[in-house]
């Protein structure tokens, strides 16, 4: 089973490295702006990270979610790959939101983009194995016939 999944499990700990490194981000900044928490305004360069950090946090379970079940029920290479796009888009997001706000767009629709991407798989995945475990359709099977 482990075969199965060794690809998913990588790509979880690299996103769970990235999320640290965005988390440590912020401590820095806050350091270097003297800002304590819980406080969370201050220059707009801390902001900028502050924000660019809990956005990225905000959207990790759903990436998380969405790489395991389109890996599990799709395709585990490919879901990994999407995976690896996700965790590039948001490092490029985080860089650039915290050089300039306008900076974060391409990325982030960019990164939105793989995300429906890996909706539309894990549904795909999904509807498959339903078809085939409770009606016994295997559309694959339909399709290359």
């Amino acid at each position: 089973m482990l075969d199965q999944i060794h690809w998913l499990a990588a790509v979880t700990v690299l996103g769970v490295l990235e999320q640290a490194y965005f988390f440590l981000q912020v401590i820095y900044a806050r350091r270097l702006f003297g800002i304590s928490p819980p406080k969370i305004s201050g220059p707009p360069e801390f902001e900028r990270i502050f924000r660019a950090q809990v956005n990225s946090s905000e959207y990790f379970p759903i990436f998380l979610a969405l790489l395991w079940q389109a890996g599990l029920f799709f395709h585990q290479g490919l879901a990994a790959a999407l995976g690896l796009l996700y965790l590039y888009a948001r490092y490029c997001y985080f860089m650039g939101y915290k050089a300039s706000s306008s900076e974060r767009l391409t990325p982030i629709y960019f990164s939105a983009g793989v995300l429906w991407i890996l909706i539309a798989v894990s549904a795909l995945g999904i509807l498959h194995f339903c078809l085939s475990h409770y009606v016994g359709v295997n559309v694959v099977q339909l399709l290359t016939a």
